[in-house]
């Protein structure tokens, strides 16, 4: 008796743990995928911020290399209007095609800027276009974060209290169990999406995978001598003596 005594106290404080745990992840079936989503958008709006920094920073480089072409431009026009000037001053022709070949040097110079400076200008408005692309996304996530955000607080304040208790109670209840059986028992469930580790025989079935039991094993379980577990999905499973003792005492 002390042996069946102890097994089925282990049982039933494993599925005691499975209700607790149940209902947290009821809380987090709530929440759903929404502090994925939070986390997610957050890293994308950090993201575009770090890009719309660096098209501001390559912008304006790109400005300085637009006045600095015009500024070669200006001084190279004023070059000309200088050598010219200077020609009307020449005393030999040395001097006068020294002035004119500097003068079509500036010419050159002149239109090299020019072309700089147009090649510029175009990069600098492709930047500008990427640049409203990044702050109009960069908007629209910052939003959509907003958005996910106080939707995730309403629910964690309506849930975080409960939550909170909840996991309180699922501390204690783990601390009459022995760590084999918490290894199994955690293992299990993270296996498991809807999170169930301990399960009842339902109609001859395993209440979590719905394969047959067979009747021996039912009657094994229903001895309490050990702890079975479902040969094809690995869950704990319990008779209702475990899972529903104050219902058979109605009945009884």
């Amino acid at each position: 008796m002390a042996v069946d005594a102890t097994i089925a106290e282990k049982l039933k404080m494993l599925w005691n743990l499975q209700q607790i745990d149940s209902q947290l992840d009821e809380i987090q079936i709530l929440k759903g995928e929404l502090p994925m989503e939070v986390s997610d958008l957050e890293d994308e709006v950090a993201g575009l911020d770090t890009r719309i920094k660096k098209l501001k920073a390559n912008l304006k480089e790109s400005e300085q290399e637009v006045a600095k072409m015009q500024s070669l431009a200006k001084e190279a026009d004023a070059n000309i209007k200088r050598y010219q000037k200077q020609l009307d001053e020449v005393k030999n022709n040395r001097e006068y095609e020294a002035l004119s070949k500097e003068i079509e040097l500036a010419k050159l110079d002149i239109q090299l800027s020019e072309k700089k400076t147009r090649e510029a200008k175009a990069l600098l408005d492709s930047k500008k276009e990427s640049l409203i692309i990044a702050e109009a996304k960069f908007e629209t996530k910052q939003k959509e974060l907003d958005a996910k955000k106080i939707e995730l607080q309403g629910i964690i304040e309506k849930t975080e209290q409960e939550e909170n208790r909840l996991r309180v109670i699922s501390t204690q209840a783990r601390n009459g169990i022995e760590q084999r059986l918490l290894n199994a028992y955690d293992k299990t469930r993270r296996t498991y999406r809807n999170g169930l580790a301990v399960v009842t025989v339902e109609r001859a079935s395993c209440g979590g995978c719905f394969n047959n039991v067979p009747p021996q094993i039912q009657l094994e379980i229903g001895m309490h001598k050990k702890i079975i577990a479902c040969e094809h999905c690995g869950r704990i499973l319990v008779d209702q003596s475990i899972a529903n003792p104050e219902s058979l005492e109605a009945e009884a």
